[in-house]
């Protein structure tokens, strides 16, 4: 698989470019978490932090893909059965558009599966995985 990896000038291009379509909301909010990060976002690195098994956070949470699937098109349960919306922007056209419910799920979300907060550079780049499906 080949690294996408982009400029914050670039941010914009970003919904023009890949098949999620980002609109106005979503690029400000990527834009608000590179500018934290202070390095370009990476759609494989985002990948990578979707899938991954880390068993630092909670046991029965390992990774994002145990609620969410190993897919981001598809609708995902959570652990008492509630249904989940894909985390993919092309399938849930809502989604990423609050900064305050991204930063919201980051952090519950990280904590239960990673065992900590999310840096600046993870969430980008998971933004930018998701924006890109």
């Amino acid at each position: 698989m080949r690294t996408l990896i982009i400029p914050l000038a670039a941010t914009i291009l970003l919904s023009a470019t890949l098949p999620g379509v980002a609109g106005p909301a979503q690029d400000e909010i990527l834009k608000h978490f590179q500018e934290q990060a202070k390095m370009e976002f990476s759609v494989e690195r985002g990948q990578e932090l979707f899938t991954k098994s880390y068993g630092t956070g909670k046991p029965k949470t390992p990774s994002c893909t145990t609620c969410h699937t190993k897919s981001p098109l598809k609708s995902g349960k959570t652990r008492v059965g509630k249904v989940i919306a894909p985390m993919a922007l092309s399938r849930t056209k809502d989604r990423y558009s609050d900064l305050k419910k991204v930063e919201k799920w980051f952090r519950r979300n990280c904590k239960g599966v990673i065992g900590r907060e999310c840096t600046p550079q993870e969430k980008v780049d998971f933004l930018a995985f998701m924006i890109s499906k």
